[in-house]
Parts: C-alpha cells; structure tokens; sequence
C-alpha cells in the first residue's frame, strides 16, 4: 500500500477503495504523506464548519435529514475512517453542550399545556417505550447472545433509554407543540429516568453499595435538587430579565442556569442531560416561543452546539467491527432488530391504546428510536465495571454492538421523524389555509414616539401577532418641528427609533416595514400610514400626562379613536413582557356584539399561548359564553379563568387580582359604539386611582362604517380647516420662539 496506491492509476478503484478502507478501518492518510489527524486548532474548527455546512446541502438535495450527514461526515472523519480529525477534548465539550442543548430546547419548546393534558398518556407511553424493550432485551442477552446476567441487564438498560437525536427536525418544521410530540418526549423523560435507577443498581451490585442507606440518600438528594430547581430557578430568573434587559447578558444568564442544573444533577447522582430538560422546563413560560432570546438560543444551538454533538457521534462508531467476526455481526445484527422493533411496539401500543393517527405513531417512533447520549453513558459505566480481574462487565463485541446500533437507529430515527413531520405539517397547513379564508388579512401597525417604549411595543405586538404569518410588521414614525433648523435632527431621532425597532423585530426573523413621516401633525401622519399601508389595528403607548388640564389618553390618542374604525391597543408595560405571569381582561356587558369583538380575543389569547400565563376574563354573563367557545375552539392549549362583573361602574373588586406582573386589559368602546356606556367616562380616574402601578392594555374594538369626522385632520372636508390649523401653529411657534430670546 505504501508503495502502489491503485487509484492512482486508475480512478475507477477510488470508490471501491475508499469504501472498503473506511468498513475494514485500514485507510490512513499518513500515507501519502499528510499529516493527520489534524492537531491544529483553526484547521480543525474549519472543517468541522465546513461540514456544518455542506452536510445539509449535499443531503437536502437527495431528501435525507441533515442529521445523518452530521454522523456520518463524523465516521469519515474519525480515527475509524480517514482518520483526519482526532477525537480531541475540544469534541468532549462541545459534544456535551450539544446533547444538554437539544434536551434544554425539548423542555423549553414544549407545551406545558398539552403536556399536561397528554400526562396521562406520556406515561403509558413511558412505561411501554421502556419495559417493552427492557423485558426482550433482557431475554435476547440471556438466551440468544449468552451473555451473563449482568451484561443483559445492562444491555436492557441501553435498550430501554433513548435520546432525542431527532428533535431538531421537529423545531425545524414547527411542530414542537403538537400532542404527539410532548407524549414522546414525556415517555422519553421516564423512560431514561427509570433506566438510569436500574443503571445504579447494577453499578451498585457489582460495588458492593447496593443497601437501603444508599437509596434512601440517593433519593432525598433527587427531591432536594428537584425542589431547588423548581422553587428558586423561577424567582431567579424573573428578577434577572427585569432588571437586565441586555441581550447577551439574558443568553448567558440562561446558558448559566442550564449548566447549573445539569451540574446539580450529576451531583444528585443523576444524567447532566436531565438537569438541562428541567431546566427548559421551568424557563419554559419565561422565554416566549416568539421572542428574541429564544431565537438566539435556538439559532446557537442549531448552528454549532448540536452539529458538533452528532460529529463527535460519528466519530466513535467503528464500522471496520463489522468485519472483525461473525459474533460481532451476529451481536450487531440481534441489537438493531430489537431496539428498532421493541420501540415500534411500544409507539404502535400507545397508538392502539388512545386511537391516535398513524403520524402521531410514526413520531413517537422516532423521537423514541435514536439511542445515543444515554446508550453512551451507560456504555462509559459498563467499561468501568471490572467482574473478575482483568474482565468488564460490557466486552469488545457489546461495545462496538452498541456503537453501531447508535448510528443505524439515528439513520432510521431522523428518516422516520422526518417523514413524520413533513406529514403534521402539510395538514397542518391545510387546515390553516382554510381557516385564513375567513379571516380578515392581519397587518398589524406600531405606532412609535418615546424611545423608551419602542421595545415593549414591538414585543407586545410579536406576542400578538399570528406566529406562522409571513406578514411584516408595520411600523411608523411622526416626526413634528415647526423650526425649519431642527427637522433633519428630529427626523434623525426618529429613524433610530424605527431601526431599533426593525432589529427588535428581526432578532425573531420578522420582517418590519417602516415609514418616517414629518408632519405638524401626529395623528395625521398615522392615519395616512393606516390607509397606505391598509393596516388592520395600530398598537402604540399610553400618553404621558402633563399638567393639571391635560387629559388621561391625550388629544392625541382621542383624535386616532375618531380618525379610524380600525382597533387601537394602548400599552403600558411596566415590566418586561415575557415576564408577566397573568392577564386580567375587563369586559364590558354587550361586548358580543361589536364588530371587532373576535379579533380582540384573538390577540389576547395569542399573548397567553405565547407566555404560557393564566388569562382571566371579566365579563357579563352573557358576553363571558362567546369568549369561552371562541378561546376552547382556536386556543385550547390557553389557561383561562371566567368571574362575572356586571357592576361595570367600579372596577375596584379587580384590586384584588391585579399584581405588579400582571397584565390588566379593559376592554373599552368609542362613543356611539353597542357596548359605551357613560361610566367610560370615569375609566381614566379609576385607572389611575387604582391601578398606577399595573402594565396595562386598553382595548378599543373595530367599529363598522367609516369613522368620525368630528376631529379629524385628515378628511376631505377639513382639509381647508387643515391648512388654517398648521399656519397658525407655525405662527404661534415663531412668536413663542421670539418671546424666549427677548
């Protein structure tokens, strides 16, 4: 070989020969006088790069998961292929960052609410995806592979647990919320929980530790670390994301607290893999699936962590094993069979059992069949278990029988969560399409002036708005200067102003489009931003009060109310959305019957979905039944709460359900509307004289016909009036202006 390489001579022995290299483990590129493995840190980041990046493109095109490129670019490259790169510690670390991220994004993409509805459910499954697998394991490594009892129940063990390899194909087509995926990932969580215990107990029989003293400590340490979690991660983390709201600073925050758990766990004696699910699973309502931190996690974790974890995978797997004897194939052969069609058993059962479709069995199968974190784990631990001197409990056939299973079960994993998935979604979409047929077009327009308010508005507006739409955002800015010197700087200010929030927007890859608009009037400029860009409902923030003779909402928010019959949001966020752990919304009686009545039970229900908090609705007893049947209807995985306020002339009994991180939402009406009535008229007394101190929505549904020409500036018949209005205004500027400099 050192002397003749046959492809050299001709190249149709270059396939046959690189082949056969890698499956008999001989092909070593030192031979041709290169020297590898590679040892040099930029070179070796470059080529991991470069298989991040061209994996999924050579794949994709022949229509098979990237996922299995990942792997297998992981074998070409490992010490048992071409040996280019060397398992390094650099593949450790990152390895293990991307196994903990893709169990952190199961917890934290998952919906709790469906979680808890399918509980029942996810624990059959969980039940029958591990003893299923655990009870044929076992008999298979006793009386068809021969192996000891030890080795069987370890074997079993390997054979029960599994990970979710596939579980970025599920993100990437969006269905991380549907039923079937929480069910899988319910049993998957049980499933490697039990496997686990059983692990300890063979390490532990073998040891010499196996007594109730070390149970009974092994679980106060797993209560303790469990309630720990779950009471101070939460208080933790709210405190956090109020008081700093930096970007990078809340990524490594989490980040943080995601290697603590896992940390903690490993204390506790268990998997760093099931500290980092629980803790996605307690940030879960605290970063919305529609928000700038979650794409950030998820784009970091998608783009280096995870690919990085499925090369290292690759580059442990010997296919050269297969060759070295019959027993190795026999063992391999035996291992696959039965990892492979106990899950299927155990996915089919589930699917019998709950008359579920053939997808939701296909994605329980396929979420349920990859085994490699756990499988690895417990392989570490079987080569440390020495039975007799010199002899370990897991021997060479078992370990590159293991080994080999990891990588055909992530081939037949990502294939089958693939095809799963592409199946939801398609339906899905259909579904969708016929919805939007009645629906009105959604074209969402946010109205910005303070800058300190323009990250709240554009975050309130994403939880508001339909999260699968490929619609922009609009946004608009007034810039209003009378002084011919100081326009450019003002309409300098204001462009900032809609860049921050074209960036706020497109850290959650949502397009915004933008007007910056001068004028000597505001509600002008927005009302001719409405009708340009034919916007559905204007979202803005509550004016500022100045002065004794100033009114609650401002000439400014009253003109829009009369300029439009569009809906109109007025916010106030006191503290960071994402944050907030409740909505109160006030309904006022008649509501039902207003033309935007639907629309705003929309946009309410959506933010709940997406912070995962209780909505709880005030209303008349009549109206409280529409809201009921609309929300069980098109949001069924919302909390919600229903209590009767017929008394709308006080709103003092809702003190007493308002905190300082909830969400108040009053539903109120223009004048002349179904549902005004005059004890509107004390609603901005009673608001600031009992709910100063809360985040508020005030709510002002669409309206039928055209709107009101009483105070408007922008209708055909005042243009005339118009005119008249911003010449005086330029003439009391200048005579303001010259009275200041005398």
């Amino acid at each position: 070989m050192e002397s003749v390489i046959p492809f050299f001579t001709d190249f149709r022995y270059l396939c046959p020969y690189i082949l056969g290299s890698i499956l008999t483990g001989s092909m070593n590129l030192s031979n041709f006088g290169i020297h590898f493995p590679i040892t040099d840190p930029t070179w070796i980041f470059f080529l991991v790069l470069m298989i991040i990046l061209f994996a999924p493109i050579l794949l994709g095109r022949l229509r098979i998961p990237h996922i299995i490129g990942m792997i297998l670019a992981g074998v070409v490259i490992g010490q048992y292929g071409f040996n280019i790169l060397e398992r390094d510690s650099s593949f450790e670390l990152f390895g293990k960052v991307g196994i903990y991220y893709i169990m952190f994004l199961a917890g934290l993409e998952m919906d709790l609410e469906n979680l808890k509805k399918n509980m029942g459910k996810a624990f059959v499954f969980g039940i029958l995806t591990f003893f299923i697998p655990f009870v044929i394991g076992l008999a298979v490594g006793i009386y068809v592979l021969n192996f000891s009892m030890g080795a069987s129940l370890l074997l079993s063990c390997i054979l029960a647990s599994h990970t979710l390899v596939a579980y970025p194909i599920v993100g990437r087509y969006g269905m991380s919320r549907h039923p079937s995926v929480s069910i899988s990932i319910g049993g998957t969580m049980f499933a490697l929980t039990v496997a686990l215990f059983a692990l300890a107990g063979i390490s532990g029989m073998y040891k010499g530790e196996l007594d109730s003293g070390s149970w009974i400590l092994f679980g106060i340490k797993c209560v303790a670390y469990c309630a720990f979690v779950f009471l101070a991660f939460p208080r933790f983390a709210r405190w956090f994301f109020r008081t700093y709201e930096d970007n990078v600073m809340q990524y490594i925050f989490v980040l943080s607290l995601v290697f603590l758990s896992a940390a903690l766990a490993e204390l506790a004696g268990l998997e760093g893999i099931f500290g980092a699910f629980l803790a996605g699973l307690v940030l879960n309502r605290l970063i919305p699936h529609v928000s700038p931190l979650m794409n950030r996690t998820e784009f970091v974790g998608n783009a280096l962590f995870i690919p990085y974890f499925l090369i290292g995978v690759g580059m442990l797997i010997n296919l050269g094993a297969l060759f070295t004897g019959w027993n190795t194939i026999k063992v391999v052969l035996v291992m696959v069979l039965v990892a492979t069609l106990t899950k299927w058993l155990a996915a089919w059962a589930t699917q019998q059992i709950y008359r579920m479709s053939v997808a939701a069995r296909q994605m329980m199968f396929g979420l349920s069949n990859a085994h490699a974190a756990g499988a690895l784990a417990m392989v570490m631990v079987g080569t440390k278990i020495e039975i007799e001197p010199g002899q370990f409990l897991m021997n060479e056939d078992m370990l590159n029988g293991v080994v080999i299973m990891i990588l055909i079960s992530c081939i037949i994993s990502s294939v089958t969560t693939e095809h799963a998935a592409r199946s939801m979604a398609l339906s899905e979409d259909k579904g969708d399409m016929e919805a939007s047929k009645t629906k009105e077009e959604e074209r969402m327009l946010v109205a910005i002036s303070n800058p300190d308010t323009v990250e709240s508005l554009v975050n309130m507006a994403l939880m508001m708005r339909e999260p699968k739409s490929k619609r922009e955002l609009l946004g608009v800015t007034v810039a209003v200067e009378y002084d011919e010197s100081k326009k450019q700087g003002k309409l300098a200010e204001q462009r900032r102003n809609l860049e921050r929030a074209v960036r706020i927007a497109s850290a959650v890859d949502v397009p915004m489009k933008t007007r910056c608009r001068l004028s000597t009037n505001i509600v002008s400029g927005i009302l001719h931003t409405v009708s340009e860009m034919n916007a559905s409902e204007i979202v803005l923030g509550l004016h500022r009060k100045h002065g004794l003779l100033d009114s609650f909402l401002g000439n400014f928010t009253q003109s829009l109310l009369n300029g439009t019959h569009r809906q109109l949001m007025v916010v106030k966020s006191l503290v960071p959305v994402n944050v907030m752990r409740r909505i109160v919304v006030a309904v006022p009686p008649k509501a039902e019957y207003e033309a935007g009545f639907y629309k705003w039970i929309e946009r309410v229900a959506r933010i709940g979905v997406q912070l995962g908090c209780r909505i709880h609705f005030w209303g008349h007893t009549d109206t409280l039944p529409r809201i009921k049947g609309y929300v069980n209807k098109f949001h069924g995985s919302a909390r919600t709460e229903y209590s009767t306020l017929d008394d709308w002339d006080d709103l003092l009994l809702l003190t007493g359900q308002v905190n300082y991180d909830h969400l108040l939402v009053i539903v109120s009406a223009r004048k002349g509307s179904i549902s005004y009535q005059s004890s509107f008229e004390e609603l901005p007394n009673q608001i600031m004289r009992y709910f100063s101190d809360n985040s508020l929505m005030l709510v002002y549904p669409d309206q039928l016909g055209d709107p009101q020409e009483a105070m408007t500036f922008s209708s055909p018949r005042s243009q005339s009036e118009n005119r008249i209005y911003d010449q005086v205004a330029r003439w009391a500027y200048r005579w303001f202006k010259k009275e200041e400099e005398s």
